[in-house]
């Protein structure tokens, strides 16, 4: 196969040249976001303390003491609440 020195290649730009061209389309683009109910909910929720330190002191005695047990009926039914709530807001 013969490659021919005529075939003229005036669209090509040079790729530092095709990047900011890139770029200023990109910035010409709208800035706006939008988020999800799920994420406003999170977001409005971060103002809450995360932990209560009081609970966590009371969680290590028992589990120091041997006492603390884990209630998986409860863990298992919250997490099908949340798998449900999960699914349902994706719809």
């Amino acid at each position: 196969m013969k490659i021919e020195q005529s075939t003229a290649l005036s669209n090509v730009q040079p790729a530092s040249e095709t990047r900011s061209v890139q770029a200023k389309k990109i910035g010409a683009a709208s800035d706006e976001v939008e988020l999800s109910s799920l994420a406003s909910q999170l977001a409005a929720s971060s103002s809450e303390p995360t932990f209560d330190a009081a609970r966590v002191a009371e969680i290590r005695q028992a589990i120091t003491d041997g006492k603390f047990t884990v209630n998986t009926g409860a863990i298992a039914d919250r997490l099908i609440a949340s798998a449900k709530e999960l699914i349902g807001t994706q719809r």
